[in-house]
């Protein structure tokens, strides 16, 4: 683990952070003048309070008569009174246009890097655990409100109080003003160094809690794994050991700010005891007056208030910091497969599929070289072969989940590449070997296929399917729960849903990969009459290990090694030697053994 660890880079956060704050630059300045109107009001009420005391002394001393002492304080409670008001006021509107603006912020972050993340490469999604994702995407939302907060109620504060209480009190006392300056100055500069020191291990608490998030999702998602093999033990220990890792990251994290509480001790208790000598001794020679002397000592403990928020603050930037870095690693990963500038939408009309001296590489390893194959329009076109052998890789390719590295792939003519790939695929349909289900209703699973599509063809895909007879058992019919990945449906159930689906979607190109492999006969037979229906008038691609189930394919393609070996109906390849034959020999009617 240890060879993960990075530094934080501010500047690039800030600057994607500030790239989606622009927009709402107006309501930032609202929510700065607001702070500081709020700021200027502690200021404000410490000057009345040196009044009152001032004018005090000389009502005490016989120099102020009560009449006059008395209409002073009505004077002073009047605008007291008005202060208040105006603050309630100020603060009220500026809490709303904060909630306004972290709200919008969260919103757009998120959306930038969902759409960014569920827009890379196929590439990229099959090598990141989902856990860690959702988790540095939460994580992004919350370090947005708390950055935000940081800068509005923490930063902010301080430097307008400082400004307005340093010359305030300069006005007074240049050496009080000189202390005060100075003591905030090393405050600030000592919590800087140590929440710098801190990043370090902030990164390597949150990459911990990022494999424990990650590892959690993935025991939960094969539950079923782990109980059927009785290994609840096993897992819980494994748990254990995740989030003994975590703890001991962030305890380590924790542990440093013990420092931070102490030195700042320490600084505020010499800034102080200098402060009390330099001013009592000027007011001791009568260079100020008691309610100066009151005013600098308020002013200065509203200071500190300010200065602890203030290191609050900081904390939550350099944890917002450390929150933002890996998420915002993922904006810096380009998508690799790319629509050209040129790029049309593709509209599919007859289904005519061609690989055209195909070459691709998985890595270093060369899958296929020189690769060429027709699929005529309607025709049903098997592809059989042990594991390894190209067929899923064939669909990945004609999908454009990688791109080949020479020659074509064309469908109705025209390279894949020169299509906009969301329309390339979403003019193809697919009934995949395990169906998995969005944990929403029967109907909406279906309905994805096809958003717009009426509650007539929704239905009527369902009944296509034979799904009707089946849901009609449920108490909800069609709005039954089917549960995370469709766990609720059996595995013919799960199938239906998936041909109701592609039936719903009515492309031209239909591609079954081993649709029906992991059912029982019975239910294989069932779905198989309406797989043929729904092949029908389509161009139909079947990759399947059970050859009892393409018997009828006008092509059977079979592959080798990334290479053609033979190619014919089935009745014409049983009858010659070479590999159909050997695998039909192997399995007799059922599974070719990979």
């Amino acid at each position: 683990m240890e060879k993960q660890k990075k530094t934080i880079n501010f500047k690039y956060n800030l600057k994607v952070y500030f790239s989606i704050l622009k927009k709402y630059k107006g309501i930032f300045l609202l929510i700065l003048i607001f702070a500081a109107l709020m700021e200027s009001r502690v200021v404000i009420d410490r000057y009345l309070f040196k009044i009152i005391i001032d004018k005090g002394t000389d009502y005490n001393n016989g120099i102020l008569t009560l009449r006059s002492f008395k209409s002073l304080l009505v004077i002073i409670a009047i605008i007291y009174i008005f202060i208040i008001i105006f603050n309630a006021v100020i603060r009220w509107f500026n809490l709303y246009f904060v909630n306004k603006l972290e709200g919008n912020l969260i919103y757009d972050l998120k959306r930038k890097y969902f759409d960014h993340i569920i827009s890379l490469d196929h590439g990229f999604h099959v090598s990141h655990k989902t856990g860690s994702l959702i988790s540095r995407l939460s994580r992004g939302g919350g370090a947005t409100e708390r950055l935000t907060d940081s800068i509005v109620f923490n930063l902010c504060p301080l430097i307008f109080e400082s400004i307005i209480a340093v010359s305030s009190i300069l006005f007074f006392d240049h050496v009080s003003a000189l202390i005060i300056f100075v003591t905030t100055i090393v405050f600030i500069s000592y919590s800087f160094f140590i929440q710098r020191f801190s990043e370090s291990t902030n990164l390597e608490a949150n990459y911990a809690e990022d494999i424990e998030k990650g590892n959690t999702a993935d025991i939960f998602t094969n539950i079923d794994s782990i109980q059927y093999f009785g290994k609840e033990e096993t897992i819980k220990k494994k748990f254990e050991s995740l989030v003994s890792n975590t703890r001991q990251k962030v305890v380590k994290n924790w542990n440093i700010f013990n420092w931070l509480d102490s030195g700042q001790s320490l600084i505020l208790g010499l800034g102080i005891f200098t402060l009390v000598f330099f001013s009592i001794s000027k007011f001791l020679a009568g260079g100020i007056t008691l309610g100066t002397l009151a005013f600098i000592y308020t002013i200065f403990l509203s200071l500190i208030g300010n200065m602890y928020s203030f290191v609050g603050g900081l904390r939550g930037f350099y944890r917002s910091m450390a929150d933002y870095q890996d998420l915002f690693e993922y904006g810096k990963i380009e998508k690799q497969i790319k629509d050209l500038p040129t790029a049309k939408k593709l509209v599919i009309k007859n289904g005519d599929v061609e690989f055209k001296k195909v070459d691709f590489n998985y890595g270093k390893r060369k899958i296929f070289e020189d690769f060429n194959l027709i699929i005529p329009r309607n025709k049903k076109v098997a592809f059989v072969g042990h594991s390894g052998s190209g067929k899923t890789t064939l669909i990945k390719l004609l999908y454009r989940m990688y791109d080949i590295n020479d020659g074509e792939i064309k469908v109705d003519g025209i390279d894949i590449r020169d299509v906009k790939q969301e329309s390339l695929r979403s003019e193809m349909s697919i009934v995949p070997q395990e169906c998995i289900l969005f944990d929403d209703t029967i109907y909406n699973n279906v309905a994805f296929s096809s958003p717009k599509a009426s509650k007539e063809e929704v239905m009527e895909a369902i009944k296509f399917a034979q799904l009707d007879k089946i849901i009609k058992s449920f108490p909800n019919k069609e709005q039954t729960i089917v549960g995370e990945r469709g766990v609720k449906l059996s595995g013919g159930e799960k199938q239906r849903v998936s041909i109701a689906r592609a039936i719903l979607a009515n492309k031209k190109i239909l591609v079954l990969d081993e649709a029906t492999s992991s059912l029982d006969s019975q239910t294989e037979h069932e779905i198989q009459s309406d797989l043929e229906k729904l092949m029908k008038g389509r161009t139909s691609i079947i990759i399947a290990h059970r050859l009892s189930t393409i018997m009828k394919a006008d092509i059977i393609v079979v592959m080798k090694n990334g290479k053609i070996v033979q190619k014919g109906t089935h009745n014409q390849l049983i009858k010659e030697p070479g590999e159909y034959r050997h695998l039909w020999n192997l399995q007799k009617g059922g599974y070719i053994k990979s």
